[in-house]
């Protein structure tokens, strides 16, 4: 097992080598010049002033030295300044980073308490009427786009009702806890929407083929009830393609709520990357783009620790 994650460990780390090369490139290819940006914000900058900050950050050099000048940085935990916020990129990343994961964890957890029990119901009454509402509820879920569920929201919830704050992390001069989550819920909810079909979708099928075995056949045979078989049969082996699923989901979540950050003003990473990509602020942009990517293959990683847990017949080695 442990062999088998310092592998896995390794192969990550390949993979965030050459996608932040590319990443680099791509950030290189955006237009404008981020040190004439600053010059033109700070008329007091000289000529002088500007050619030693494009010599510090390897502006007009070609792309493998600048690449190589930023890795040597990165590694040793120097991601240079944020053109944005005058502060350095490490510092920036952190409260955007927590709000974020905030968010996404959260709404998650909530999608997968509403999907998973109801997908599970939906394949214990397969083709049945329940089956087909519950369907029908997961399709309209999934059509709908977050941008128009997230403004529905506030239009009722924020605007009409005023029973939730349309944006922002917390009340100025509040804050505490109850207010962080009295911010949080119609975020939450918007993202769990637009998850919430997929996952009673996945969780059906996954529920039907496992039912359909021939072992399922066996313990109902033996007098095992459908509830027993169900959760404690079933449910185990349904649960290792949903697995696969959050994996995935879990990178594409987290630089994936830059619609949701944005509608609601919420001060996360998604926000952060769609400001620092329009604001030419290249380091913050890449050290972002580079975290999301991390963040999904660290999702994949524990993806495999948890298929070990959930089939004993899976073995790393």
């Amino acid at each position: 097992m442990s062999r088998r994650l310092t592998l896995r460990l390794i192969q990550a780390l390949i993979v965030l080598l050459v996608l932040s090369f590319v990443v680099y490139g791509l950030i290189g290819l955006m237009p404008g010049d981020p040190i004439e940006l600053m010059a033109a914000g700070s008329p007091s900058m000289t000529s002088a002033d500007v050619a030693q900050l494009k010599a510090l950050y390897g502006v007009g050099q070609p792309l493998l030295p600048r690449y190589l000048h930023w890795l040597g940085g990165a590694l040793s935990g120097d991601l240079g300044y944020s053109r944005l916020t005058q502060l350095p990129v490490v510092r920036t990343l952190g409260p955007p980073l927590g709000h974020t994961l905030a968010l996404m964890l959260t709404s998650l957890a909530v999608a997968q308490l509403v999907a998973l029990p109801l997908g599970m119901l939906a394949a214990l009454r397969e083709r049945r009427p329940l089956d087909h509402g519950l369907n029908l509820t997961a399709f309209a879920a999934m059509s709908l786009p977050t941008f128009w569920v997230a403004m529905v929201l506030i239009m009722v919830f924020a605007v009409g009702l005023r029973w939730f704050p349309a944006s922002g992390v917390e009340t100025p001069g509040q804050g505490g806890l109850i207010d962080r989550i009295h911010h949080l819920v119609l975020p939450v909810v918007a993202l769990a929407i637009a998850s919430f079909g997929h996952y009673l979708r996945y969780m059906r099928a996954a529920m039907i083929g496992v039912l359909r075995a021939d072992w399922i056949r066996t313990a109902r045979a033996k007098g095992a009830s459908w509830p027993r078989v169900a959760i404690h049969h079933a449910l185990r082996n349904a649960m290792v393609p949903i697995v696969t699923i959050l994996a995935l989901d879990f990178g594409t979540l987290f630089s994936g709520v830059v619609v949701t950050e944005t509608v609601f003003g919420y001060p996360g990473m998604g926000k952060l990357i769609y400001d620092a990509v329009l604001g030419n602020d290249y380091n913050l942009a890449i050290a972002a783009l580079m975290l999301a990517t991390a963040t999904t293959l660290l999702g994949s990683i524990l993806a495999d620790l948890v298929y070990a847990l959930l089939d004993p017949r899976v073995r790393f080695g």
